[in-house]
């Protein structure tokens, strides 16, 4: 990496609020903590109980884990970042953060995609769901959900990594891979090349999937029974509005990454910006783990269990 002439960033999105960066500072920290706890809890009670080793869960055990990798990908930078005065970053530090939050997106996208097709193959097949869905399968589908993204982000950060840099200031609070290359002294034609060509396949043939699993789900509770019906809202009702609450959070990111948003006041655009990482972690297991019945049962008998 030729960084002869750059050695840090300047992330030139923060400003000055003042005494009220302390107040910020422990609302976001209430914030990780409520993460990191909600998300341990349910992934300990997740591993822990047998009767919640089905494909589902253990589906769900790494969406898990993934929101506790995305969120301390940003977090405790954030948090040092609102009490600096300077706000700088190392370049090599600013490439690691990049892989982290394009590795979690990435994971995210995948994971929703892999419990979309579970959830079609438990209501419009359920009886071919043991024996298409087994415990080997299900470790295929986390391997490939974690290790394709990982290959594609690779990519990704060696084409930029590998660029001279021209300039230092992002005008962002955090590092992100499009603003990096606009910095590049030669041209980023392979690294926009490959951006287009990657958002229009992968996240395309995901979304193609996800959509089409829950246009046979829709048609198999329209015309099934009532029993199966309530089955498919109480599982899909909160992959459904994961997956929405995501879609939203993406969408703003990558539109301001690709559009001019000067115009849009700097706190919505700090606040769009962060959303998908921020919000995503902290709805997921709120979202599980008071719509599943079983996760519900097991969480509330810890909790209040009378002794």
């Amino acid at each position: 990496m030729n960084i002869s002439q750059v050695s840090y960033f300047t992330l030139s999105a923060y400003f000055d609020i003042g005494l009220f960066k302390y107040l910020v500072f422990l609302f976001l920290m209430c914030v990780y903590i409520v993460i990191i706890s909600s998300n341990v809890l349910l992934i300990v009670v997740i591993c822990v109980n047998r009767s919640l080793h089905e494909p589902m869960y253990m589906f769900l055990c790494s969406l898990f884990v993934n929101e506790l990798y995305g969120s301390t990908s940003l977090f405790p930078f954030l948090l040092v970042q609102i009490l600096s005065d300077v706000h700088t970053v190392s370049v090599p530090l600013c490439f690691l953060q990049i892989f982290c939050i394009y590795m979690y997106g990435n994971v995210e996208f995948y994971n929703l995609a892999v419990m979309s097709y579970d959830r079609y193959l438990a209501i419009c097949h359920p009886l071919h769901y043991n024996t298409q869905m087994q415990m080997n399968t299900v470790i295929r589908l986390v391997v490939l959900s974690w290790f394709l993204p990982l290959l594609s982000i690779i990519v990704v950060i060696s084409l930029n990594a590998s660029s001279r840099l021209c300039g230092n200031v992002i005008d962002r609070v955090v590092c992100a891979n499009y603003y990096v290359a606009v910095l590049s002294c030669s041209s980023a034609t392979a690294s926009n090349i490959y951006g287009l060509v990657y958002t229009f396949s992968v996240p395309v043939i995901l979304a193609a999937l996800i959509l089409y699993t829950y246009v046979k789900i829709l048609q198999v509770c329209f015309s099934g029974s009532k029993q199966t019906r309530q089955k498919a809202i109480s599982t899909c009702t909160p992959h459904l509005v994961s997956l929405l609450n995501f879609s939203f959070g993406s969408f703003f990111a990558v539109l301001q990454s690709r559009f001019d948003m000067s115009r849009v006041p700097n706190v919505l655009r700090i606040i769009l910006s962060l959303y998908f990482v921020v919000c995503q972690p902290l709805l997921n297991p709120l979202l599980y783990g008071l719509k599943l019945n079983k996760i519900q049962i097991i969480c509330r008998s810890l909790f209040f269990s009378k002794k």
